[in-house]
């Protein structure tokens, strides 16, 4: 009978510690929810593109996004998709006001960019950036953005995983940050926080079989962010692309073993001050969708396009080293024909 009141006691001693803990750390969580909420902001873009309609042809599609301020004279980061082919990029701050901003660096093999304000509340709440190493499986995070437009939710969840995706991005090897931190349309760009505030992640991405979210999403560490976009200063060409290879580049008739399908430019950006031409059709080719009839790039800088992206590490180290009045010179397939296209980098 000792025996068994011991465990019961026990037992009442855990329940009450359960309770105790449960109203603790939502307290926690709220706390920093309104210590960092007012560094996120909602990435709002305009950008051409095909109309679903073949009649209609092209026409303006408006973009969501979230993304994080990190400096007091107005640089955001956000995910490189979500603004790489903007023709106009505004940034809606918690109080609802939407303010004029433009892409300086961005990295597709990344997926992440760096926006600045050309116009911002005249107080700013910049998020710090963490240290994305130290993160070790379990540690407890938070996800901030606007998932299906809902600004400012937040999403509580751990890190599930750390994945080496093989690849090189600004000299060093390109990592993805594994969470089951809820993610959805319009949380892309957004910050992930640790427990004390730091923004240890961008998200990018997640993986599903029915379009919502299943339990598995990934970020971009703020370590390869901080190298890629404020040390490297990724290149911005405003140009999207498919990598044509093995059949698709003989689909294409392109005359080496790689090109790049330009599929949209970015009005005003590097590549359409070029007059590297974008997509304009809708291709079916094998399972995947294309936008057919844009050039097909063949060369950056006398760097030649090569199959599984090998060159592009090259290619993107050559762009960053590039200053304002630095000749720009790109090779491109255009009907059948190679077209050398070459012009001044203009300062942005």
């Amino acid at each position: 009978m000792r025996q068994l009141a011991r465990v019961v006691v026990a037992l009442a001693a855990g329940v009450a510690a359960l309770s105790v803990a449960g109203p603790a750390h939502a307290q926690q969580l709220s706390e920093l929810f309104r210590k960092v909420s007012p560094s996120v902001v909602l990435v709002r873009t305009v950008e051409r593109g095909v109309s679903p309609e073949p009649s209609a042809g092209l026409t303006t599609i408006p973009g969501l996004g979230s993304g994080v301020l990190i400096s007091a004279d107005g640089k955001i980061m956000t995910a490189a998709h979500v603004v790489q082919t903007a023709d106009k990029v505004g940034v809606q701050f918690q109080d609802g006001k939407i303010y004029p901003a433009h892409v300086v660096a961005s990295s597709l093999r990344a997926d992440v960019a760096l926006l600045q304000l050309d116009q911002f509340p005249i107080a700013l709440a910049p998020a710090r950036l963490g240290n994305s190493d130290s993160l070790d499986v379990g540690d407890e995070v938070i996800v901030i953005g606007a998932p299906y437009g809902l600004g400012h939710s937040l999403t509580v969840g751990h890190i599930s995983g750390r994945i080496a995706s093989g690849g090189i991005v600004s000299g060093a090897p390109m990592e993805l940050i594994q969470t089951d931190a809820a993610i959805n349309m319009g949380n892309s760009g957004g910050p992930m926080f640790n427990m004390n505030g730091e923004v240890v992640g961008i998200v990018s991405r997640i993986l599903t079989q029915s379009g919502g979210f299943e339990g598995l999403g990934f970020a971009i560490p703020s370590n390869v962010a901080q190298r890629v976009l404020l040390t490297a200063r990724s290149f911005w060409s405003g140009i999207d692309f498919v990598m044509l290879q093995d059949t698709l580049a003989q689909v294409f008739n392109v005359p080496q073993p790689a090109g790049l399908l330009v599929q949209q430019v970015a009005a005003g950006s590097p590549g359409a001050q070029l007059g590297v031409r974008a997509g304009a059709v809708r291709m079916q080719v094998g399972t995947q969708q294309v936008l057919g009839g844009g050039d097909i790039v063949l060369g950056v800088g006398g760097i030649d396009i090569t199959p599984n992206g090998a060159s592009l590490e090259q290619i993107q180290n050559y762009l960053s080293g590039l200053r304002a009045g630095d000749s720009i010179r790109v090779n491109v397939l255009r009907g059948g024909k190679i077209v050398k296209l070459a012009g001044p980098l203009r300062a942005r």
